[in-house]
Parts: C-alpha cells; structure tokens; sequence
C-alpha cells in the first residue's frame, strides 16, 4: 500500500498550469527547501507549476528530516533496509506523479522530474522505469542507483541533463560521468552534463540556469 506524500507549490505566474516541475529533495531535508527554487524559475517558466513533495520516512534522531530511504553509510542501516525503503519510496513516488498529472490534467511529457542528492537518485530511478517518457530529468549532486540493472529495468528513456559540484564533500563528482556511461550504455540519446566550477554539495547560479534553460527547451517553451 502507498503513502500519500504531503506536497508544497507554487502556482503558475500565469495562472494555469501548462506544465508541472516536480521538486525532490536531499536525505535530512524536506519539500520546502527546494521549493524556494521556483521563484527564480517562475518568471522563466510562467506556465509552470512547481511541486515539492516530502520523503515518506522520517530520520531517526533527526526530528525534522526526512528521506526517501535509508542510507546504510550515513544511518547504519542494513542493506536490505535500504533496499525495502526504497521500492516503497518509488511506489509512493509514482502514486505521486500518477495522482498529480489526473488532478492537473498534464500528460508525461508536460512533467520534469528536478532532484538533489538523494531526490536525484530518486528521479533517475524513477523516470526510466515509467512506461510514458517524462518531459525530462534534472539531476543535481547525486548518483544513478543499481546502473547493472539498468538496460533490464528501462521503460522509458527521457531527456537527462546531469549536474555536479567539482568541489561536491558528499557525493563525489566522479558520480557524474559514471551516471552519464550508465544511461548511455542503456540506450539514451539525449544526456547532457554541466559542472560547477569551485561548487560543494549544493546548487550554484550557473547549474541553475543550464537548468532552467534544459527545462525550456524539454518542454517546448
């Protein structure tokens, strides 16, 4: 049985919505704090609706964090724990994006999946196993999970851009390229690939605009 995950947005400047941003955020975050990304985004993207959606699963001594699924090397957690924790999160996740296209009457590829760390990891699982190619992925600091499964998995094969701090304490920048070999192997056309110069685990001003210039174009704008 899903979750119902709990959701902030912002709606469109324009006041109807064309097309849906759907935010993912990083272990020990929540919805909120990538939502403050639309507003940079939405005099760009005036048609938009942007949604942040929180992570199913709270952190245990972390009163007000949340994850997607458990991390074995930051929380200690078992592999199999991890493994559980995601298979639900993907299943809630899609319940999500199923539910949001039928109540905002959006088709798949009307919808981008945006992730950061963790969120990141969540998205590149996600879209490929979907049957209806989303409009694009934009994916921020992370990793892509289970690239051996990957040609076996795929259902769908949407745009991916890839996007990492040289400098990232987190997840290593090495993750980028390893990602980009992955997708590729598996049959993707379009992946593109921006790094930040001088960058930690975070999203800069110049990965935000390829960004945003990726979602444009993805989403015919």
């Amino acid at each position: 049985m899903t979750r119902v995950l709990t959701a902030d947005r912002k709606e469109p400047l324009s006041g109807e919505t064309r097309s849906a941003v759907v935010f993912l955020h990083g272990y020990g975050a929540n919805g909120a704090d990538l939502l403050g990304l639309a507003d940079p985004l939405a005099d760009h993207l005036p048609d938009t609706l942007f949604v942040a959606p929180d992570a199913p699963e709270s952190i245990p001594g972390m009163p007000f964090g949340l994850q997607w699924f458990p991390i074995p090397w930051i929380d200690g957690s078992s592999e199999e724990e991890s493994h559980r924790g995601l298979v639900s999160a993907v299943a809630d996740l899609n319940a999500f994006l199923d539910a949001l296209m039928v109540d905002e009457d959006l088709l798949p590829e009307q919808v981008v999946l945006f992730g950061f760390s963790q969120g990141t990891m969540m998205a590149l699982h996600v879209a490929p196993r979907r049957e209806d190619a989303l409009a694009g992925v934009v994916a921020f600091s992370g990793r892509l999970l289970s690239p051996e499964s990957l040609a076996d998995d795929v259902q769908s094969r949407p745009p991916v851009l890839l996007v990492h701090g040289d400098a990232d304490e987190v997840v290593p920048v090495q993750s980028l390229p390893q990602a980009a070999e992955a997708l590729q192997g598996a049959g993707w056309q379009d992946v593109y690939a921006h790094i930040m110069k001088g960058t930690g685990h975070g999203i800069a001003p110049d990965g935000l605009s390829v960004a945003l210039a990726f979602m444009r174009d993805k989403l015919g704008l």
